[in-house]
């Protein structure tokens, strides 16, 4: 017997310029795994131990196409069309994962789409370990970029990848290991969240609603919830498919109640730590250039706490991959609003964690998307500019190809307070900073009590000097403090200013989830 990961099949793309990871099962006592290239050949042989092995071969530069060719014993594996180049794994829940095929745009992408520098391989979507995941990664496989396979591709990973590719001249690969719906607690280990005490509450509200459960009982009530699930699923689809006014409200009362996610228990995809085992692990510790990142939305109602949970999961996979310097974008949130729900700012919490994270731990990058979400639409249809922008990231920080003037908008720097005006100073604002002619470009400051009055705004060059006939002493300010609204200010580069807030004490309202409770 002698077995590879499913991660390694025909059309792969292998990380340049790094160890090369390649492992599996066997039951001999050595493997060999060689690269043959067109005149040469780089074989490594390892032991195999307890019917496992990890082989590595030394870093390539990029080329290809090669072949790659595991041996044990009387057994041989070959794999063809194998480029070396630049991988990326794009991780997070349904933004990430948005097709190709659905995005603005996307269709005559996917229409005139041929085999190019873009390559994807998609981890296969199964929530619990046994037969069905098993099946999945028989079949799964590294894929080209034709009509046929590229429409169910991340639309945010390809535009990624496509400028990455064109950019650097190599081929590059992107690895989806994502999910709609999933906090990212889903994407972590049981002991990574138990270090962090403010954490914990993922894992005691997975433990109360499980306690005590029947395992036959629970089984069979999660394949009913499938079953009406789907239905659900069609009919609620077709309803809006056909129906131009059609409401949220009406559907429920056409159709029954919507029971998404199910019953929570092991099979369930939304639990803690569920998909980091049966999702990420399985194409851990395949050699990357870093990580692509678009989550957030799932821990709106603990966006208090998401700075921790998202230094917590980097802090997990670099670890998994043992690399500490391993690269992660970040997508920072565009604004979203849900139709009749108050602006509980939550989005706005999230957001400030975000640009948090990335300003306090090493390796990271961030995408601001700002003014690219959609009034009522959780997933905004125009991706391009989003993988654009991580790909700008990447350009600048991780191969040193853009500068970072050309990388950013204008992001927060510090105040201070001068004749009764707050002025507030920027970096990645050298240029200046334009503002598409809202009368309310959404800057607000206040005085010692902490409430807030829209404020005149004067730009200064990479500053901006805030005032209002209320607040004749300035305290604090703050910008696009808010789940949604229109985003008029840039900076000259067309990249929107990052919302901020000048004092984390200013007294926020109550924050809630997208289903509208309220969280303290």
């Amino acid at each position: 017997m002698l077995i590879t990961a499913a991660i390694f099949s025909n059309h792969m793309v292998l990380q340049r310029n790094k160890r090369i990871a390649v492992w599996g099962k066997g039951d001999a006592s050595t493997v060999s795994v060689c690269l043959q290239k067109q005149e040469q050949q780089i074989c490594v042989e390892q032991e195999i131990k307890g019917g496992t092995w990890f082989a590595e071969l030394p870093p390539q530069e990029a080329g290809g196409p090669y072949r790659l060719v595991v041996t044990s014993g009387e057994e041989s594996i070959a794999f063809e069309d194998v480029m070396i180049g630049e991988v990326w794994l794009a991780g997070g829940q349904s933004n990430m994962e948005f097709e190709l095929q659905n995005c603005k745009g996307g269709e005559q992408i996917v229409k005139s789409a041929a085999p190019g520098g873009v390559r994807f391989y998609y981890t296969p979507k199964v929530a619990w370990l046994g037969q069905e995941l098993a099946d999945a990664e028989k079949t799964s496989t590294w894929e080209l970029f034709t009509p046929d396979a590229c429409a169910k591709w991340s639309a945010v990973g390809y535009f990624f990848a496509d400028r990455i590719a064109k950019e650097l001249g190599v081929t590059v690969g992107i690895i989806g290991c994502n999910w709609g719906g999933t906090s990212a607690s889903c994407w972590m280990g049981r002991k990574a969240l138990e270090e962090y005490k403010s954490l914990s509450s993922y894992l005691e509200e997975y433990d109360k609603a499980t306690d005590g459960q029947d395992e036959e009982a629970y089984l069979k009530a999660y394949q009913a919830y499938v079953e009406y699930q789907a239905r659900f699923d069609k009919q609620v689809g077709e309803y809006y498919r056909t129906n131009p006014d059609a409401n949220w409200d009406e559907a429920i009362a056409l159709f029954g109640e919507n029971q998404y996610p199910g019953p929570m228990g092991p099979r369930n995809f939304t639990r803690p730590c569920g998909l980091y085992v049966t999702m990420l692990q399985r194409v851990m510790p395949y050699t990357l250039a870093g990580f692509l990142y678009y989550q957030a939305e799932e821990d709106d109602h603990k966006p208090r706490i998401y700075d921790t949970l998202l230094t917590a999961l980097i802090r997990q996979w670099r670890e998994d991959w043992k690399d500490d310097t391993l690269p992660f974008l970040i997508v920072q949130l565009p604004v979203f609003r849900n139709e009749g729900e108050d602006d509980y700012q939550n989005w706005a919490f999230l957001r400030e964690a975000q640009m948090r994270v990335f300003q306090t731990v090493k390796n990271t990058g961030i995408a601001v998307a700002l003014e690219l979400g959609e009034d009522r639409n959780i997933h905004p249809l125009d991706k391009k500019p989003i993988g654009e922008r991580l790909a700008l990231q990447a350009l600048y920080s991780v191969y040193g190809k853009i500068t970072e003037k050309e990388a950013f908008g204008p992001i927060y720097r510090d105040y201070y307070i001068e004749d009764g005006q707050l002025v507030v100073r920027f970096d990645h604002a050298e240029d200046g900073i334009v503002s598409e002619g809202e009368n309310d470009p959404g800057f607000e400051i206040a005085g010692a009590d902490r409430h807030y009055y829209p404020a005149k705004v004067c730009v200064d060059g990479n500053k901006i000097v805030l005032s209002a006939t209320e607040v004749p002493k300035p305290v604090c300010a703050r910008y696009c403090w808010t789940n949604y609204r229109k985003v008029v200010v840039f900076g000259r580069n067309h990249l929107p200013m990052a919302p901020f807030r000048t004092d984390r004490e200013d007294g926020a309202v109550a924050y809630g989830s997208r289903q509208g409770r309220i969280f303290n």
